[in-house]
């Protein structure tokens, strides 16, 4: 039997209810990756308002809401996984300022060195004399329903597989052991928070792994002896299949999918604290005259509208929909929302623009009860029409024209080569114009020309081009009068001021080593080891997401037996089976086997990968439910940040 959607938001209410039912009279305060699920799955901090808590706020807290806190007698502390780290300290910052007398902690997993009485001692300590302590080890995890089939696990956003440097260990010797501590931390998170999941829907699960860090979770997910005591008991069927993001990162950065709600996510502005949603400016349906886009006085709108089943069944459409039927989508749910606040809208049936978007969207503006009824779709629609005005979206069709050259040139070109054609493109501030690439943009492309050619035959022709590029590209980088935000994590400094050219030049160095490892990612693989289709005289040269092929291999009705899906025994069992298929005719355990699907990409997903996934289960396999698991919803800029980011695998020592 498979798991329906309503089940699964069951499980995402339930992982709040510790919280909801000790919310009376306390300050709440949440960490970034507990506020992000609260945000999908509830609408946010109103839900622990009406539960009857005093005052939502932020973990880590600012000096002023930690002192404000200090008032209250009694706080909740949310946090998304063990107390450790940075987590431990701001929770003792808070209990420090001496007014709380009664704390309680809801956390998703023991902290290291102690179980609920050791942490609950550790937080009296913290509070000093008097104070109670409870601690509640949640449930289910803290997930974030961001569509139907897609489900994030926040807390887990930095995950990502590992590179294979050189001379490292291959897939086959890599173990749990091997991992540097962080990393091994994350893993060990992960395994506790699927079963938890698992447990709550009654799922006895086979593990399959794509790629080497995937294959240590599956087994760490087998062996793990809590989850084999649930397998003995649970009745519903599932396959789970881990699949190793840095396998084929051409698929986070690619520009491939004419998708509204990707567009949406990757133009407009993060929602501050969060890695998903955006902001989505208001001041239109204001009286506020301004043209500053950060305009901060009106609070923005965002895309996560859990309790407006209008809202969301229209977000469902930018999900699932190409470009031109989403924004028809859109025009349409306006209009029907118009007709029933009878306002006077006039249909035109022709093409949909942004400004007859807009043109309906100031109907709402001076009726505040239709803005009530409407909030939700007036905030997507008002994304929507940012979007399509965004230079950014313009662009986008560059993008693809030149992945699609890309493409091309690869498969007729020697990589030396390539790069020296991208060397004219690389422009300084003072040279560019609005369609240029700027230095982040480029980052994109030659992270997705690295991971489409796969193996590069290295020698002094390869160096010499790519040196040629970092000088150019370094120079680019210390011109620009304002870096942005996400390229000065990637320089490792945190403004203009501190960016020297050798700060530049050691990033970029480090970027070209991890596009080397990027090229390498799939010299293990047998099967998936390629995702570049080089074409013929007939056919242009294509990208065949290694996705795609996973699950085209998982629904092929002959059922081969899958040589890169490898399957993850769970005990003495599953290994004699595996044993005697070699002497007898034993049916090994296949991952399209069972009514529900569960693929997990360890280090991200897009939205586009999401509906491909979606759409191929639904015509290979019309009777299987699938849902897609991820740590985080990637878009190019995202995707760049957690690979060359230079505090990517920094420990969480806080304490």
């Amino acid at each position: 039997m498979a798991v329906p959607v309503p089940e699964l938001r069951r499980v995402c209410r339930q992982a709040w209810e510790p919280v909801l039912t000790r919310a009376r009279r306390a300050v709440v305060f949440l960490d970034a990756a507990s506020a992000e699920a609260l945000h999908w799955g509830s609408g946010g901090a109103g839900e622990l308002l009406a539960a009857g808590a005093l005052a939502v706020r932020a973990l880590p807290a600012e000096a002023g809401e930690a002192a404000g806190a200090a008032g209250a007698a009694r706080v909740v502390f949310v946090v998304s996984g063990a107390l450790r780290g940075g987590t431990a300290a701001a929770v003792r910052g808070v209990l420090g300022q001496g007014a709380v007398r009664h704390c309680t902690l809801v956390s998703g997993g023991e902290a290291e060195g102690g179980g609920p009485a050791e942490l609950e001692e550790t937080l009296r300590r913290w509070m000093g004399e008097g104070g109670s302590a409870e601690v509640v080890l949640r449930g289910p995890p803290l997930l974030a329903p961001v569509s139907a089939e897609l489900w994030l696990l926040p807390g887990l956003t930095a995950l990502l597989p590992p590179l294979p440097g050189l001379g490292g260990p291959g897939p086959a010797e890599l173990g749990l052991g091997a991992l540097p501590a962080e990393l091994r931390a994350a893993v060990r998170a992960l395994v506790g928070e699927l079963d938890a999941l698992f447990t709550a829907l009654g799922l006895r699960e086979e593990s399959f792994a794509v790629g080497a860090l995937s294959r240590i979770v599956a087994a760490e997910l087998a062996s793990y002896a809590p989850a084999r005591n649930r397998r003995r008991m649970a009745t519903n069927k599932a396959s789970i299949v881990f699949v190793d993001r840095t396998l084929d990162l051409a698929g986070a950065v690619g520009h491939h999918g004419d998708n509204l709600a990707e567009k949406i996510l990757s133009v407009l502005p993060k929602l501050p604290g969060h890695t998903t949603d955006v902001m989505v400016n208001m001041v239109e349906l204001t009286a506020l005259q301004t043209t500053d886009e950060t305009c901060s006085i009106v609070a923005p709108g965002c895309l996560a509208q859990p309790n407006d089943p209008a809202a969301k069944a229209l977000w469902e459409s930018f999900m699932n929909l190409k470009q031109k039927e989403a924004v028809m989508e859109a025009r349409r749910h306006l209009v029907e929302a118009a007709s029933r606040e009878n306002l006077p809208i006039k249909m035109n049936m022709g093409r949909v623009t942004p400004e007859q978007l807009s043109s309906y969207i100031q109907l709402f503006r001076n009726n505040l009860k239709a803005l009530e009824n409407h909030c939700g779709l007036v905030q997507l629609v008002l994304a929507t029409i940012q979007t399509l005005k965004h230079p950014q979206t313009s662009k986008w069709d560059n993008f693809l024209a030149f992945e699609r050259l890309l493409l091309q040139t690869i498969g007729e070109s020697e990589m030396p080569s390539v790069l020296k054609q991208l060397l004219p493109m690389i422009k300084s501030y003072s040279e560019r114009t609005k369609d240029d690439y700027t230095c982040e943009d480029f980052l994109v492309l030659l992270l997705y020309m690295y991971s489409v050619v796969g193996e590069i035959r290295s020698g002094k022709e390869l160096d010499a081009a790519e040196e040629e590029v970092k000088k150019v590209l370094v120079k680019a980088i210390c011109d620009e009068p304002e870096p942005s935000l996400l390229l000065q994590k990637i320089m490792g400094c945190d403004s203009s001021l501190n960016l020297t050219s050798q700060k530049a030049t050691d990033a970029v160095d480090n970027i070209f080593r991890s596009l080397r490892d990027i090229a390498r990612a799939r010299m293990h693989m047998k099967q998936f080891n390629s995702i570049h289709n080089p074409g013929s005289n007939t056919h242009q040269a294509s990208y065949k997401p290694l996705l795609k092929q996973v699950v085209e291999e998982i629904c092929n009705p002959d059922r081969p037996d899958p040589v890169d899906i490898e399957h993850m025994s769970s005990g003495l069992t599953d290994l004699l089976k595996t044993g005697f298929s070699m002497f007898m005719k034993v049916t090994r355990p296949h991952p399209g086997d069972h009514p529900l699907l569960i693929i997990f990409m360890v280090g991200g997903v897009t939205v586009s990968e999401v509906k491909m996934v979606k759409d191929l289960v639904a015509t290979r396999k019309p009777g299987t439910q699938v849902i897609v698991l991820s740590s985080a919803l990637l878009t190019p800029h995202s995707a760049i940040e957690l690979l060359f980011a230079a505090d990517r695998l920094q420990p969480d020592t806080g304490i």
